[in-house]
């Protein structure tokens, strides 16, 4: 096979690998400034009080998992690299469920968007190539 044909392939496999494992794309509740997110996506006033509520709720879900992973480390033997292994896949729980819990308000944000906005998100994945959450309408 010549050099030319390799690095075609190579590249081709690269680019559907990469494609495949695309994250998904977050709108950020809680981590970004809400301000960005009314403006960006042109919220109406209930949608803004959903937000806000949505943001309160997850502040305090994260808190708690935050506190668990204080208590982790804090409590959890350290002087293995048996009780590192058991920690880290301790911590790997915790951080799964935070992402969960991110995931879980983005999807709420996202079921009360209209056609127009859903569409503008849509539109803001791709740019930073992004795999956009699906909304199945109930």
């Amino acid at each position: 096979m010549n050099i030319k044909a390799y690095l075609s392939l190579l590249l081709s496999v690269g680019f559907w690998i990469s494609g495949h494992a695309q994250k998904d794309c977050s709108l950020g509740i809680g981590a970004t400034d809400s301000d960005t997110i009314i403006q960006i996506f042109q919220l109406k006033e209930e949608q803004i009080t959903k937000l806000e509520e949505f943001k309160a709720a997850l502040e305090i879900e994260t808190r708690l998992l935050d506190e668990e992973r204080k208590n982790l480390f804090e409590n959890h033997p350290q002087s293995t690299p048996e009780d590192l292994t058991a920690l880290g896949a301790k911590y790997k729980v915790i951080e799964e469920k935070m992402k969960q819990v991110f995931g879980k308000y983005d999807y709420k944000l996202l079921a009360i968007f209209n056609e127009k906005q859903y569409q503008r998100y849509v539109s803001l994945c791709q740019e930073v190539s992004r795999r956009p959450l699906e909304i199945i309408p109930e």
